[in-house]
């Protein structure tokens, strides 16, 4: 009997998806109501995979026993709803790529700060000289790595949609780095349904398993009890010390782990900020979980690199720092981004409003936001929030005008930052072209005053 699967979306995680399926002897069927790049087509054809663009023929796609669905594809898409009507398994391109690899998983999600966490857990246990591959979120798909090679270690960062996807996968040491409200145009406007989303990470995991989280979220410490745990729990905190976990009392660090302890001295973490004490605090408890060595974990969070577009310096002009944060797409990530910095910043921020709530950031103000620069095509609701709270607030569509206006309202020493709290497009094609464009425009400014 011949086996089929049907992949929906054409992206990054669907081409890899299709790959490693046809890799396995299946007949593959790819379908994007979008356009498909031509990189990803020449992949397909040069597989001899069919696939389909600007369009979901259903005559293909509803006659299969499983898809393989693109997580920004929504379940109340029409397609998707003809499907689950027809009984068809829905699964995400991690489901499918899971049942095909024998390595442990360290599952990884939370609203903000998931990424650099997923990046440093991955350094760390590269240090560490473990055999061990980085997938899910960021980077390239899992599925397609896994055409080429397994690892005995993978590092997957998970989104909610990506989650709502797994049926079996079952991370031997999952880390939910925060829950605050996001995305929740997908879950009815129902944060319950976010955060059941975000637990879901930890639900087939049982007692050999380790869950880190963040001990200080309310909404997680009220879902946890709720729902119950059976992994091994590991809480992360800069408020209380428990017997095994991670503690940051503003000084200092400690991971303890059954009989193992290690304190470590924030400023030896290439990373700053609270926020990042906590990324830090996880990303090291699931590397010592996962065997890496004290030494290997103090050297991996001195010289680790960050991803682009997450609190990146980009440039100094005339002793200010231009600092890329353009991946703070939401208030939560924006306002860690701020605690950051101890001198004056000015603060461009502003796109596609997502619902936000402001107020998180008004304490922030005082000793600490100079100046604001609103960037986007509807400035209303950033100006209204903080008029006459901020003393200085101007608006542009263009990010060469805002680096030049941050240069003149900056004074040496102080910081120009870009993180929007905002989606991107209004503007940009997305947050990596809204960080590359405003990398330039200072690098332009930066020649222009030679």
């Amino acid at each position: 009997m011949e086996k089929r699967i049907v992949i929906l979306g054409a992206g990054e995680s669907g081409v890899g998806a299709a790959m490693l399926a046809h890799k396995l002897g299946y007949t593959v069927w790819v379908s994007d109501m979008g356009q498909i790049s031509m990189s990803r087509k020449e992949q397909l054809i040069q597989k001899g995979i069919a696939f389909e663009e600007g369009a979901h023929s259903e005559a293909e796609v509803l006659s299969t026993n499983e898809i393989i669905k693109s997580p920004g594809i929504p379940l109340t898409a029409p397609i998707v709803q003809k499907a689950i009507a027809k009984g068809i398994n829905i699964i995400d391109e991690l489901e499918f790529a899971g049942r095909h690899s024998k390595g442990q998983i360290i599952g990884i999600t939370g609203t903000n700060g998931k990424t650099t966490t997923s990046l440093l857990t991955y350094h760390l246990l590269q240090k560490g000289g473990l055999d061990v591959g980085l997938a899910g979120n960021v980077g390239q798909s899992w599925a397609g790595q896994l055409v080429d090679r397994d690892h005995a270690w993978w590092v997957l960062e998970m989104s909610s949609f990506q989650l709502d996807g797994l049926q079996t996968l079952k991370p031997k040491i999952g880390i939910l780095t925060n829950i605050t409200p996001d995305h929740l145009d997908r879950y009815d406007y129902d944060l319950s349904k976010y955060v059941a989303s975000k637990l879901s990470l930890f639900k087939r995991m049982g007692n050999d398993d380790a869950a880190i989280f963040l001990q200080d979220s309310t909404l997680i410490r009220e879902a946890l009890e709720a729902r119950g745990l059976f992994a091994d729990p590991y809480p992360v905190s800069t408020v209380s010390e428990g017997p095994k976990g991670g503690y940051f009392d503003g000084l200092n660090i400690k991971i303890a782990t059954p009989g193992k302890t290690i304190e470590i001295n924030p400023k030896e973490i290439v990373l700053k900020g609270k926020h990042n004490m906590l990324n830090a605090m996880m990303s090291s408890l699931a590397a010592t979980l996962a065997g890496v060595k004290e030494s290997s974990i103090k050297e991996g969070l001195m010289d680790f690199k960050n991803a682009a577009h997450r609190m990146e310096p980009v440039g100094i002009i005339d002793g200010i720092s231009f600092v890329n944060d353009s991946k703070g797409t939401n208030v939560d990530a924006t306002k860690y981004a701020l605690e950051s910095f101890e001198q004056p910043v000015i603060w461009i921020a502003g796109g596609v409003d997502k619902g936000n709530d402001y107020t998180e950031i008004l304490p922030l103000i005082d000793n600490r936001i100079k100046a604001l620069i609103c960037l986007g095509k509807d400035n209303k609701k950033l100006k209204e929030a903080f008029d006459g709270r901020i003393n200085e607030i101007r608006e542009t569509t263009k990010i060469e005008e805002a680096v030049k206006w941050g240069l003149e309202l900056g004074s040496k020493g102080e910081v120009v930052l870009l993180s929007p709290a905002c989606a991107s497009f209004d503007l940009f094609k997305n947050y990596e072209d809204r960080g590359q464009q405003f990398s330039a425009a200072v690098g332009e400014l930066k020649s222009e005053r030679k």
